[in-house]
């Protein structure tokens, strides 16, 4: 038969092989009539199973299948839900107590959302953590669900010395163990009414080392400046934790940042250092969100977490429900960066396992000093 001709009408379809071939019909398959344009034809076709056959992979049974597995994005959102609505997260304990201003003159950078839901994420992990509101826009309070009314006790009366820490900080609803230091609008005249005061600058460092309880983290939001309230928080505090916005702008003041930090090392807290950075509000569909975290990281070393914190609708959508993500929307992109942020800093000033709780975790300068000489003797 000359090359390709036509079958022999009843839809074999014969190939040639050779001059001397002889016409093999392929088998035919149980394809129905229907799925032609000719209700008798019938079509040739290669058979799914058997020799020569495609072989079709089985589909995976109800046994195999599991909804939460934790290597795929969606499993492990649904177990991570689950861990927090059923508190079965757990974070190590830190050394000592530690004490991180969220700071950044910028606005918009993430400082109060950072430090709203890694406080949660380390309070709903066994740990013990307070949140200082020390902006005058209050906004870590309203997510944090804190009362902060007009006449209520908030850090205002604590800078100026009228009431104690203590007798101002409420509970977070969402999380037991965080506790609430509120802000109202009366702390935005606190920096003019602080400037005549002795000390002005230790106002908040005094009223720290005088809390009584057993705080595993303190994180003190501060306001979008470089004022005495800032000043404050940093010499309260031995670590800076900034959160860095990744574009263009985020990168222009951080250089004003770094010097005020520096100065305040030199004249007012030897101790101070900027031990944590965060990145923030990464979109990875930009060039130059990559440009920017490459060039932070190449700065800072490892002082930038490895977790980036994306975009995401559900962070700007849980205050309005007076929530931090992760209590808002466990499963959400930006929550589980959040947890993943918060095991970092956990594990970074982890202390020893073995190691015994201390029942009031306030310490003496003296004391800390020891304390970081043994762990450099143990280290060498």
């Amino acid at each position: 038969m000359d090359g390709g001709s036509p079958g022999n009408g009843t839809g074999d379809v014969s190939r040639e092989t050779s001059s001397d071939a002889v016409e093999q019909p392929l088998p035919k398959t149980a394809y129905s009539a229907a799925d032609t344009d000719d209700d008798d034809a019938e079509v040739a076709h290669i058979p799914l199973n058997g020799p020569g056959s495609i072989r079709i992979a089985d589909s995976p049974s109800d046994e195999d299948f599991d909804p939460l597995d934790d290597d795929t994005p969606i499993g492990r959102a649904a177990r991570q839900a689950i861990d927090v609505q059923q508190g079965d997260l757990t974070l190590p304990r830190p050394r000592n107590r530690r004490v991180f201003t969220v700071a950044n003159q910028k606005g918009g950078v993430g400082k109060t959302t950072t430090t709203v839901n890694i406080g949660v994420a380390l309070a709903l992990a066994g740990l013990h953590v307070l949140v200082i509101d020390l902006d005058p826009q209050g906004n870590s309070s309203t997510a944090l669900g804190a009362e902060r009314v007009l006449g209520t006790p908030s850090i205002y009366e604590v800078l100026l010395g009228e009431i104690e820490a203590g007798e101002a900080i409420q509970t977070c609803p969402d999380a037991p163990r965080l506790g609430v230091l509120p802000a109202t609008i009366d702390l935005a005249g606190a920096e003019i009414e602080l400037v005549n005061m002795e000390e002005r600058e230790f106002r908040l460092k005094r009223a720290i080392d005088a809390i009584k309880g057993e705080y595993d983290y303190v994180f003190i939001d501060c306001p979008p400046s470089l004022g005495l309230l800032t000043i404050n928080a940093m010499v309260a505090t031995e670590e800076v934790l900034i959160p860095i916005q990744c574009e263009y702008y985020a990168l222009e003041g951080l250089g004003q940042l770094l010097n005020n930090i520096g100065l305040i090392q030199q004249h007012l807290n030897t101790g101070l250092e900027v031990s944590t950075i965060l990145l923030t509000m990464y979109d990875g569909r930009t060039k130059l969100a990559d440009q920017v975290a490459a060039e932070v990281r190449n700065h800072f070393g490892d002082k930038v977490l490895t977790t980036v914190i994306p975009r995401s609708v559900k962070v700007s959508e849980a205050p309005g429900f007076g929530q931090s993500v992760i209590t808002y929307d466990a499963g959400s992109r930006g929550a589980m960066s959040y947890l993943d942020a918060a095991r970092e800093i956990a594990h970074r000033g982890a202390k020893p396992v073995d190691a015994p709780r201390v029942d009031n975790p306030v310490s003496t300068d003296e004391e800390q000093h020891e304390s970081a000489h043994q762990g450099q003797e143990e280290t060498v």
